[in-house]
């Protein structure tokens, strides 16, 4: 789960709808992405970085759970 992506969304007031639509899939799509179901493609993943949220570093956006909790090691 992207939960920092999430809370993003939630803090500008951008409902997963109107993601999923910047997206250009459904709602559901877009919900599994964000549940980390379904992957992001490197489009999806670049305009969500650059064109949505420039102001925030991209490793910080889409880190998963477990790389919040065990950091980003290589195992």
């Amino acid at each position: 789960m992207y939960s920092n992506l999430k809370s993003i969304l939630y803090r500008k007031n951008i409902a997963i709808k109107q993601y999923a639509e910047f997206l250009g899939v459904s709602e559901k799509t877009a919900q599994n992405k964000l549940h980390g179901i379904t992957a992001f493609t490197y489009p999806e993943f670049k305009r969500t970085c650059t064109l949505l949220f420039p102001e925030y570093n991209a490793d910080y956006l889409f880190a998963t759970e477990e790389e919040a909790v065990y950091g980003c090691i290589d195992i």
